[in-house]
């Protein structure tokens, strides 16, 4: 599969300033990737950025019909009301998009399936109302939302064809309005991850950190009603202020590894790696986690936990945001 790529200068020259085009090639017949566009029981496993869980209300793919969903992540949720206009089977969807019945459309998109060399181009085209319009959801994250959301369809229409990684890693990804540098030390020094790190609803009791390769970050934390929770992490790689990676456990006070107090078959230990990428004073985080030396029905257990691990995620990652403004301002 290519890259997603923004492609601004495809916009037509009338309409650039609040025009957003991505295109991106899928190695899938065309039939198939309509089928993924245009099915409910498709399209929850891949519309969105990655950070977001879709759910469908309802879905009448035809012209005046109506998909109604929600969108959950990074603590909201967002209703969603998508309005068809044209369909050309297989070749072109054209919707309006708003958050309800109610309310008016706030955007138009296009989208286009074309044969292209064995498989399949789509390239989507929104249209906003003005080039401000344009400007706030594209500082809200629509590119790499955009983005994100074809790299997903790709994965999904690899398991569609039968050529996916039965057991896909787990991924969440996050932007913060922070420096690189501000959010490596954020993941990697005692002080800051004992004030956000951790499940939402969770105090941090102890924390510990040997930030070197084969070092270890032994924590723990007590979670409502007073239950104590042990965890760990062994580093593999540090490369400041870029990647870490590092094998995450839980354990006992003493840093013995132990199994999952919620389940015998999740995974003795997980393998996760982070990168930090700055672009115009703003970090994206992006984090892979997949387990090690795991047995198909530790794999199985992992796999199926991955809904509830993002919105776990999501709520960890919500506290880092709510807590690097007042590392900036200190």
């Amino acid at each position: 599969m290519s890259a997603a790529q923004m492609t601004p200068a495809d916009a037509s020259a009338d309409t650039a300033d609040r025009e957003i085009v991505l295109t991106r090639v899928f190695d899938a017949p065309r039939e198939l990737v309509w089928e993924a566009w245009t099915h409910r029981e498709h399209v929850d496993q891949w519309w969105g950025p990655r950070a977001y869980v879709t759910t469908t209300k309802d879905m009448d793919v035809r012209v005046g019909g109506v998909w109604r969903f929600t969108m959950e992540g990074m603590g909201k949720t967002y209703p969603n009301r998508i309005a068809y206009t044209e369909i050309v089977r297989p070749e072109r969807l054209a919707y309006d998009v708003g958050s309800s019945d109610e309310s008016p459309a706030e955007f138009h998109s296009t989208v286009t399936f074309d044969e292209e060399g064995g498989g399949t181009r789509v390239t989507m085209r929104l249209l906003l109302p003005s080039a401000e319009a344009r400007r706030k959801v594209v500082d809200f994250g629509a590119i790499e939302g955009g983005k994100e959301t074809l790299e997903r369809l790709g994965e999904h229409l690899a398991r569609m064809s039968g050529q996916a990684d039965p057991f896909p890693p787990f991924v969440v990804t996050r932007e913060f309005a922070a420096p690189r540098d501000l959010v490596f030390r954020a993941w990697t020094e005692a002080e800051h991850l004992d004030a956000w790190w951790g499940p939402k609803g969770f105090r941090m009791l102890r924390c510990t950190n040997d930030l070197r390769p084969g070092g270890v970050m032994l924590y723990g934390m007590e979670g409502p009603g007073g239950s104590v929770m042990w965890g760990k992490w062994v580093y593999r790689e540090i490369v400041a202020p870029e990647r870490l990676a590092f094998v995450v456990s839980f354990s006992d006070e003493h840093g013995g590894t132990t199994r999952a107090p919620f389940s015998g078959e999740w995974p003795l230990e997980i393998l996760s790696t982070i990168t930090f990428e700055e672009r115009d004073g703003r970090t994206t985080l992006t984090m892979v986690g997949e387990p090690v030396n795991a047995t198909e029905a530790e794999r199985r257990t992992f796999l199926s936990g991955h809904g509830s691990m993002t919105a776990g995620w999501g709520a960890t990652l919500d506290q880092l945001e709510a807590y690097l403004p007042t590392v900036q301002a200190s």
